[in-house]
């Protein structure tokens, strides 16, 4: 197999000159950048940044004015069942009884009817255990504090044993415990997956992180710029569930100067 072919079959998400408008408005203009598979990434900007519109393009939500999106070596709609994506917001009716391990099942369903099985047990149990909320299971989800539920929703994005999994906003409403112990199950998965955190704070995050995008201003849309991140020995380790890195913002670096790039280019 040559080296070329490597390469791309090692990427999980590349975004190749994407553009983007809401009618008049460009939010994105010739977006390019890759995240290689088992990479645990992060993607910073303030809001109304033009985060959202990247993560709908990459849910196959919406579809670029111009460019080429691959998500899993497929387009965005194909690979859509191998995401495991747990959102900023997630409404649901309190009066209504259901119950934390029925939440996590959720991740199971398919877009075809079928028999729940063993081996969907097995995975609710799995993803239940991993995100430390097995013993959460038969609590009614309503009842549960807001990083608890936040908590519940990444295991529910477990469940389905994703390939890829992204979070929106993942320590929103997280109280220090939370973030520890999310932090401590993406630590765990980190390899196993590719991760991608999307997040509005533009000058830190966990150490766990591999690669850094921020959505920034560029002609009349915005682009996506890879950033180099160094060790901040000054920020509280609690609030990013251990060590952080700064966000070096005066850097640029070029697409293929990430790690994976060089590693393939050995």
């Amino acid at each position: 197999m040559d080296e070329t072919k490597l390469t791309t079959m090692s990427v999980a998400i590349r975004f190749e000159h994407v553009s983007f408008s809401y009618g008049e408005l460009r939010v994105l203009d010739k977006a390019h950048f890759h995240i290689h598979a088992g990479e645990f990434a992060a993607l910073v900007g303030p809001n109304g940044s033009g985060k959202t519109t990247v993560l709908k393009l990459l849910l196959g939500l919406a579809r670029p004015t111009d460019g080429h999106i691959t998500v899993l070596g497929r387009s965005p709609e194909e690979a859509r069942n191998s995401i495991g994506y747990v959102p900023q917001h997630a409404s649901y009716d309190p009066a209504f009884p259901i119950s934390v391990i029925e939440v996590v099942r959720m991740g199971r369903l398919r877009t075809s009817v079928r028999r729940y099985t063993a081996t969907d047990d097995q995975a609710v149990q799995n993803a239940l255990a991993m995100a430390d909320v097995a013993d959460l299971a038969d609590r009614p989800y309503p009842a549960l504090s807001g990083g608890q539920r936040r908590r519940v929703l990444v295991a529910r994005a477990l469940a389905a044993e994703p390939e890829l999994l992204v979070l929106d906003e993942p320590t929103a409403n997280m109280d220090a415990e939370s973030e520890t112990r999310l932090f401590e199950t993406l630590g765990q998965l980190k390899g196993k997956a590719t991760i991608l955190i999307v997040t509005h704070d533009t000058g830190f995050v966990t150490a766990l992180t591999d690669s850094v995008f921020c959505v920034g201003e560029r002609g009349t849309g915005r682009s996506v710029i890879r950033h180099q991140a160094t060790l901040a020995a000054h920020v509280a380790s609690e609030q990013y569930g251990g060590p952080a890195l700064q966000v070096l913002h005066d850097t640029e670096l070029p697409d293929d100067a990430c790690r994976g790039c060089i590693k393939d280019s050995i």
